[in-house]
């Protein structure tokens, strides 16, 4: 695995995208008998995903080889792919999957566009996204990779909305409005196997800000997991601040073996 990037700001992968539709072929043809490194050289000479160019193919290999880790963090979402796990289901993962690594995808979602959504904002616009951005450029702790020139926030401003817009955050083209957005079951449980992978406690959990890039609150996690136990896919019970939550699996990637079964 390369060295963490979860602090550091760059805008070669933002002005590139989501990748969903790459990252997917990339994945659904991986080998792990082979290195990263051999599976991407083979994306860029073989042009497994279709690119148009072979500078295209060159930087969609880069931007994967920085925001995954496929034969180890993120393997489940590699076996998902090669299963040919419907995309409805992935995508949500690739998500999560990708804002490990990509702090800044992780921070708009979280810490800007949800509040955006709680307050029931309209319209969003490019100007809104750039304000975000220079207040974030104040923050300490926060690496910021290459040198940033006007034209680059405003190209990271457009890529965040229109990354937002790729999962199914947001629709429109100019002018941005939120979508009307649900996470499948499947999605949401393989979710709740990767957080208890790193939080066991069932309250933290259920008020993790990784739920925030799904618009969704406490409540709505909560009643999603009532549902699930009413059926039986889930065991959860509640008493006050306590939570009790069994899952049926010992991992994402056990889950996700399910899935592909």
């Amino acid at each position: 695995m390369a060295e963490s990037r979860s602090s550091v700001v760059s805008s070669f992968t933002i002005i590139k995208g989501s990748l969903i539709d790459e990252t997917y072929a990339v994945f659904r043809e991986w080998d792990f008998d082979k290195s990263r490194t051999e599976n991407l050289i083979r994306v860029r000479e073989e042009n497994t995903i279709g690119a148009k160019s072979t500078h295209w193919a060159r930087d969609v290999a880069k931007v994967i080889s920085r925001r995954f880790d496929p034969a180890g963090r993120d393997r489940p979402l590699v076996d998902l792919a090669i299963a040919g796990c419907a995309r409805d289901v992935w995508k949500p993962l690739l998500l999560f999957h990708l804002t490990r690594d990509e702090f800044l995808v992780r921070d708009f979602l979280v810490h800007w566009l949800y509040p955006q959504f709680v307050q029931g904002a309209f319209r969003l616009h490019t100007d809104d996204v750039v304000t975000y951005l220079t207040m974030l450029s104040k923050n300490k702790g926060i690496e910021w990779s290459g040198k940033w020139t006007e034209s680059t926030i405003l190209r990271v401003a457009s890529g965040l909305l229109r990354m937002a817009t790729d999962f199914g955050l947001l629709s429109g083209t100019v002018h941005k409005e939120f979508a009307s957005y649900h996470l499948s079951e499947a999605s949401f449980v393989y979710l709740l196997h990767a957080m208890a992978e790193v939080e066991p406690n069932a309250r933290r959990i259920i008020e993790a800000d990784d739920w925030h890039m799904y618009l969704m609150d406490i409540s709505d996690v909560e009643r999603e997991l009532l549902r699930l136990h009413q059926f039986r896919k889930v065991h959860y019970e509640v008493a006050g601040s306590l939570a009790q939550l069994k899952l049926p699996c010992g991992s994402p990637g056990e889950y996700a073996k399910e899935l592909c079964a």
